[in-house]
């Protein structure tokens, strides 16, 4: 039987929450169900206090299947984690934080990819290089959600990522695994380096 998500993300959530990363109602977590349908938090939800009924399942093509609520309706970043779960069959898990630090160093890059150190914390991402040169990806911020998405689509088709993470300018990082633990611990690895990058610019003032 497979086990119901919900509760892996509700956990993430609560823990983001408390860290800073999804204040508000902002951000948004998903999960894939074994039909290809996945479980995404519903719009306007604090992410500090999510229940089982706080979701939408929909598909990859965007049809709503249950809304659990009738006053849910999906995340207004809902067609993002559509692009990846296309792009990525293998994916399972989509995260989607808003950070101070994820929106500092994004606002630093003048052009479509943030070089990344080569810190040992790489290896989180999946980069198991001696003094690795990567970089993730990032894309403009648009009031049309669906926009982003799209621009993600294009740009991953032509040419897919190193790494399992985007940043969306002035927005939130995105990232996305073959299992919620895992997207959470890609989240946790791709914060503490931005952390590190602001540190290391605070300190060269």
């Amino acid at each position: 039987m497979n086990p119901d998500p919900r509760f892996a993300l509700i956990a993430s959530a609560r823990q983001f929450y408390q860290l800073g990363w999804m204040v508000g109602t902002a951000g948004n977590l998903s999960a894939k169900m074994s039909d290809g349908s996945f479980w995404i938090t519903a719009s306007r939800k604090s992410k500090g206090q999510l229940q089982e009924d706080d979701f939408v399942r929909v598909t990859v093509d965007g049809e709503v299947l249950d809304l659990c609520h009738p006053s849910n309706r999906p995340s207004a970043e809902t067609s993002i984690h559509q692009a990846i779960y296309s792009l990525f069959p293998e994916a399972k898990a989509c995260y989607h934080v808003h950070s101070v630090e994820a929106n500092l160093v994004s606002s630093w890059v003048a052009g479509d990819s943030l070089p990344l150190p080569p810190l040992e914390m790489v290896k989180g991402l999946g980069v198991w290089e001696e003094n690795p040169e990567v970089a993730i990806p990032v894309f403009e911020n648009y009031l049309e959600v669906p926009r982003i998405a799209s621009a993600i689509r294009d740009r991953f088709s032509a040419s897919p990522p190193r790494i399992p993470a985007l940043l969306i300018r002035h927005h939130g990082v995105t990232v996305w695994a073959d299992s919620p633990q895992t997207a959470q611990n890609y989240v946790e690895v791709a914060e503490y380096i931005f952390r590190y990058l602001v540190a290391v610019r605070q300190g060269d003032r």
